[in-house]
């Protein structure tokens, strides 16, 4: 038999990608193995399945910062990660590394995210450690971790057989409130892995600070952060000229110290003016919080859940699962009384 299609595209990988890229050919595998695709490689096969699967289709559905936004051009869990794509993409070209492996990394990294974004994340945080404290079940995981739910979706709830190097990918990219550090891969076993941590804080940072403007949380950005340019696209190609510069031929995705610095600062200016801010400003978010400790406590109970799902995790990963409006729908379903028909 001639070489597939599948064969040249690794062996074009071998000549034209970067010494330090992941190269197709050398993947670890899949925790179960599988015959190689005639046309696509191991981590274009990710890709697809993620692109093509059902709780990659409901981020369209779940919210990034602003809850039920009436606007159209507001992000979405979805834009958001088709956001961080674009960039780790051109990151990873401009550094000669393995697109498809960031693609599939970016594309299936937030799908473990609760309804009405960190919000419903920290009020199932808190009810899940509540619950298990109550029970007195001290072996019982405490917390709830949106990374840490994702790998969970990849590999029990909607077991897609990723690759061990996209999972690893997804598994490490996230970071909180921590800061960035000079050498996001020193926290990755991959560089289109780090690429990806770094793309994701650098999507984040930039559209939130634009809806934010658009909704009206911030009038004016400060004056330190004017180096990164006016508009969002500016400052999007100003860090990731910063990165490739200071990474290109090099084992590491770097970044200057100047732009460390401006990068560290900008993220504790949206913690303080629009993160913090927003929960106080609109009472949608407490009203979120609500719902989602809600809907979690019942399905806690006996019974209450739909088949397949059982026990705390059950209500764990049914109620993480759910879109805002799947989970505005089921509370009204569970809660919200309806009157009583007459008969004829």
């Amino acid at each position: 038999m001639g070489t597939s299609v599948r064969q040249r595209i690794e062996d074009e990988e071998r000549s034209r990608l970067s010494p330090y890229a992941q190269l197709a050919a050398e993947s670890r595998g899949r925790q179960e193995h599988e015959e190689p695709d005639s046309l696509r490689t191991c981590f274009m096969r990710d890709r697809d399945r993620i692109l093509h699967s059902k709780p990659f289709r409901r981020l369209k559905y779940k919210t990034q910062v602003f809850i039920s936004p009436q606007g159209d051009h507001y992000r979405t869990r979805m834009t958001h990660s088709l956001e961080v794509a674009q960039i780790a993409r051109t990151i990873s070209r401009a550094l000669r590394l393995n697109e498809d492996l960031t693609e599939a990394i970016a594309l299936g990294h937030d799908v473990g995210h609760t309804p009405f974004g960190h919000v419903g994340e920290e009020a199932l945080d808190e009810a899940l450690n509540n619950v298990a404290s109550e029970r007195r079940q001290p072996d019982f995981p405490l917390g709830f971790r949106h990374h840490e739910q994702s790998l969970r979706v990849w590999t029990v709830l909607t077991p897609s057989n990723l690759t061990f190097e996209t999972l690893e990918g997804i598994g490490g990219h996230s970071k909180g409130r921590s800061d960035f550090s000079a050498d996001e891969s020193s926290h990755c076993t991959t560089l289109e892995a780090a690429s990806v941590r770094i793309s994701d804080r650098i999507a984040y940072l930039n559209h939130d600070l634009d809806d934010a403007i658009r909704g009206g949380f911030v009038t004016q950005i400060p004056d330190q952060f004017e180096s990164l340019g006016s508009t969002h696209g500016q400052r999007i190609s100003a860090m990731v000229q910063d990165i490739v510069e200071q990474s290109l031929e090099k084992p590491k995705i770097l970044m200057s110290e100047s732009m460390l610095a401006t990068l560290n600062s900008l993220k504790e200016w949206l913690f303080e003016n629009v993160y913090h801010k927003y929960p106080e400003i609109l009472p949608q978010t407490l009203q979120a919080k609500k719902l989602v400790q809600a809907l979690f406590n019942y399905f806690c109970k006996d019974n209450a859940l739909p088949p397949g799902f059982y026990g705390i995790q059950g209500a764990v990963d049914y109620v993480s699962g759910m879109t805002d409006r799947f989970a505005v729908r089921t509370f009204e379903n569970i809660f919200v009384p309806v009157g009583f028909a007459e008969g004829p």
